[in-house]
């Protein structure tokens, strides 16, 4: 079977599920089913909840998956969605792979990457909105707005305007056309110049944070005492949405920083960090898997 993405950060993943033995697991974010697969194997007594918003990724994980049978069920959904469903059901474990998959980088007609012969970037083919929408409707300061927050980029004025002042011409139609306009007045950097726009388009695009933050908020609801959260993250924006709800649910006071006294009981928190620092790939996995290189993964624990 050709697999057309590698699993990242696996054997760390399937470090922080170690302990767990029955019950159910929801992988979040399917995919291709490289990290299903894996925990299939090393757990028998494990049925799996497989989500994703992608109908091309889930379609292939139902066949990579058919020997498993009924230990697993299949969901075309976005994950923030549905997760509350399994409220009733033993959850031994979740995982949300917060990422772009191989697969959707790689294919021109998905339009992610600068050789796209669309503009898209859509995860769910499902959905009408596109970048497409993105770049050639939004004004300059809702462009602004997503260069500066969600790709963090230091000439986010700049690529504004001259993306407002270049479609009053003729609108982007492919990501090679908006890819190649970006890099034409950008200077040059060690990765490509539209990068962190790309980045910035595909966030909003897909409201990738905002699907985080409700993965996490969902996953407390339905958590029951030793349910593990595992999150894999690839850039600093979503990793410090994970760091800092993580640390705020490992806190046992929750009185004011500035209450003379502990009055709360100090019994408050949800449960505690499996590990403080994140897990990164090493080097051999980066050499086989050069996109694994940006990867965290942070795990907790409920009680």
């Amino acid at each position: 079977m050709n697999i057309p993405h590698i699993p990242v950060l696996l054997n760390e993943t399937l470090g922080l599920f170690s302990s767990i033995n029955e019950g159910y697991f929801i992988d979040c974010t399917c995919g291709f089913g490289g990290h299903s697969e894996a925990i299939l194997k090393a757990h028998p007594n494990i049925k799996l909840i497989a989500i994703d918003q992608d109908k091309e990724a889930l379609s292939f994980a139902k066949k990579r998956l058919a020997s498993f049978g009924n230990r697993v069920e299949f969901y075309h959904s976005r994950a923030s969605e549905i997760l509350e469903k399994f409220i009733d059901l033993p959850i031994a474990g979740i995982l949300a792979d917060i990422g772009v998959s191989s697969y959707q980088l790689d294919e021109r007609k998905r339009g992610f990457n600068f050789e796209g012969e669309i503009l898209d970037m859509r995860m769910n083919q499902m959905q009408e909105f596109s970048a497409k929408d993105v770049v050639n409707n939004y004004s300059l300061n809702e462009l602004e707005r997503i260069f500066k927050e969600y790709g963090e980029e230091r000439f986010y004025k700049k690529i504004a305007q001259k993306i407002v002042e270049r479609r009053k011409d003729k609108k982007f139609e492919s990501s090679k056309e908006l890819a190649e306009f970006i890099a034409s007045f950008t200077p040059r950097k060690k990765i490509h110049p539209a990068t962190q726009v790309f980045q910035a388009i595909r966030i909003e695009v897909n409201q990738e944070l905002s699907e985080l933050e409700a993965i996490l908020n969902n996953s407390l609801k339905i958590a029951k005492n030793g349910t593990i959260l595992s999150i894999i993250t690839f850039h600093s924006l979503e990793d410090r949405i994970v760091k800092q709800t993580f640390k705020e649910w490992s806190k046992e006071c929750i009185c004011p920083s500035d209450a003379f006294r502990c009055e709360c009981g100090k019994n408050n928190a949800k449960g505690k960090l499996l590990n403080k620092k994140p897990l990164i790939a090493t080097k051999e996995e980066i050499s086989k898997n050069p996109r694994s290189r940006s990867a965290k993964v942070r795990g907790f624990v409920f009680r």
